[in-house]
C-alpha cells in the first residue's frame, strides 16, 4: 500500500539536493566560521552564501538576515526582542488570537513582565480587520505581530494594509511568514514589515534552522546572550550544514514556486469540491480563496478528528487534526474558536496539507478512503444517534 504524505504544513521531507548540499560540511568543510584559517573561512564563505539566497527570496539585504534555530526562536526574538529594546517607549503589543504559540506564548510572558497585550479577533475566514488594528493602538504602542498566513487554517492576512497603519504611527510590524516564505511570493518591502520569521523546515529544508529578516534601523535586543556570531544578534556557533540546506532549500523553492502554486491550488480544489459532494455536515474552515494553495482545513459534524486522522493513517494517509505543535493538546483549537466555532464542531476538524510529492492519484485516494471513514464513524457516534 502507498504511503500517502498530506501533512507537509507540520513539516516536509528533506530535498535529496539539499542533503546532497549538505553533507560536505559535516565533515570535510567543519571549521568554525568565526575561525580566521582557511577551513573557518571556507565555512564562513558557505554561510554567507546561503544568508544571501535567504535574503534574495525575500527581497532583504543579506545584513538583515539573522539564522536561528527554527521559526519559533525567530518568533521569539522577534517578540522579546523588541518588547526589552522599547520599553522606555511603551508597553502594549497587539497581536491577533489565531497566531502560532511561537507569538501566542512569548506575549503571555511579556504579560508577566508587566506588558499589556491585546488579542485581536478576526472574522469567520480567520482574518484581522486591519481597522481593529487602527483602533487597538495606543500611545505606548511598540510591536504589532500578525502572521502571514495561518499554519491550521490557512487565510493569508491583509499584512500590506496593516503594515500601512503601523507606519503612520511609526510601529514596530513583524509577521510570522513561515507557511508562506517559498510557497507563495514573499517580499519584504511589499509587505511594509519591519521583521519577517522564516523556518527551513516548512520549505523541504532541514530541521533546526530559521531566519529573522531584521530591517535594518529596527530596535531590537539580541535573544541569545553569548559571542559575537550573526553581527552580534544571535550568540552561538552557527550551524553550518542545516544553514547551507536551508540555502539550497530556498533556492529550489524560489525556482519551482510559480509551478507549485499553480499545480497544488488545482489538487486543493479539487480536492475540496469532491469532499463536498461527497459528504454532508461538512464545513470548509479558513477563507474560501485568500488561502494557501495546499491547505485544506475541514470540520465534520458529529466526528472527532482525532478518529478520522487515525482511521486515515491506517489507510496509509497521513494527516493531523490542526498545528503539530499542539497535537497532544486535548483542548479545542484556539484557532477554530476564534472563527466561532462551537468546541464539538472544532473537535471534528481534519487538517490536509499538500505538498511537493503529492499526485491527483493521492486526492482520488483520500475521496475514496474518507468519506468511507466517515460513513463508519458517525454510525459508531452518540452525538448522531442522539439526534435520531
Amino acid at each position: 500500500m502507498k504511503k500517502i504524505y498530506l501533512d507537509y504544513a507540520a513539516t516536509t521531507p528533506t530535498h535529496p539536493k539539499v542533503v546532497k548540499a549538505m553533507l560536505p560540511y559535516f565533515s570535510d568543510a567543519f571549521g568554525n566560521p568565526s575561525s580566521i584559517h582557511s577551513l573557518g573561512q571556507e565555512t564562513k564563505a558557505a554561510l554567507e552564501e546561503a544568508r544571501g539566497k535567504v535574503a534574495h527570496l525575500i527581497g532583504s539585504r543579506s545584513e538583515e538576515i539573522v539564522f536561528t534555530s527554527g521559526g519559533t526562536e525567530a518568533d521569539n526574538f522577534a517578540v522579546k526582542g523588541v518588547a526589552y529594546a522599547n520599553r522606555q517607549k511603551g508597553n502594549h503589543i497587539i497581536t491577533s488570537a489565531i497566531e502560532h504559540h511561537a507569538v501566542l506564548e512569548p506575549c503571555k510572558f511579556l504579560e508577566g513582565q508587566g506588558f499589556e497585550v491585546t488579542y485581536l479577533p478576526v472574522d469567520k475566514y480567520g482574518l484581522v480587520d486591519p481597522e481593529d488594528v487602527r483602533k487597538a493602538i495606543t500611545g505606548k504602542t511598540i510591536l504589532i505581530s500578525v502572521m502571514h498566513a495561518n499554519n491550521e487554517i490557512g487565510t493569508i492576512e491583509p499584512i500590506a494594509e496593516i503594515a500601512r497603519i503601523a507606519r503612520e504611527q511609526e510601529i514596530c510590524l513583524h509577521t510570522d511568514a513561515v507557511q508562506t516564505t517559498g510557497h507563495i511570493p514573499v517580499n519584504v518591502d511589499d509587505l511594509g514589515v519591519d521583521l519577517l520569521s522564516i523556518s527551513a523546515h516548512k520549505l523541504y529544508g532541514p530541521k533546526g534552522v530559521g531566519a529573522l529578516y531584521i530591517r535594518k534601523g529596527t530596535r531590537i535586543v539580541p535573544f541569545m546572550h553569548g559571542g559575537e556570531q550573526e553581527r552580534g544578534r544571535r550568540a552561538s556557533t552557527e550551524n553550518i550544514p542545516a544553514i547551507v540546506g536551508f540555502g539550497k532549500a530556498v533556492e529550489i523553492a524560489e525556482g519551482e514556486m510559480k509551478d507549485e502554486m499553480e499545480r497544488l491550488t488545482f489538487l486543493r480544489d479539487e480536492l475540496i469540491q469532491g469532499l463536498f459532494e461527497r459528504i454532508e455536515g461538512i464545513y470548509l474552515n479558513g477563507h474560501p480563496s485568500l488561502r494557501l494553495p495546499n491547505n485544506i482545513n475541514i470540520s465534520v459534524e458529529f466526528v472527532e478528528g482525532e478518529s478520522m486522522a487515525i482511521s486515515m493513517d491506517l489507510e496509509g494517509i497521513a494527516a493531523s487534526t490542526g498545528s503539530a505543535c499542539a497535537s497532544s493538546a486535548v483542548e479545542a483549537s484556539h484557532v477554530l474558536l476564534a472563527l466561532g466555532l462551537p468546541a464539538w464542531l472544532c473537535h471534528g476538524s481534519l487538517r490536509l496539507s499538500l505538498g511537493r510529492e503529492t499526485t491527483r492519484e493521492d486526492i482520488e485516494r483520500v475521496l475514496e478512503v474518507l468519506p468511507r471513514i466517515v460513513t463508519r464513524l458517525r454510525a459508531m457516534s452518540p452525538f448522531l444517534k442522539s439526534k435520531a
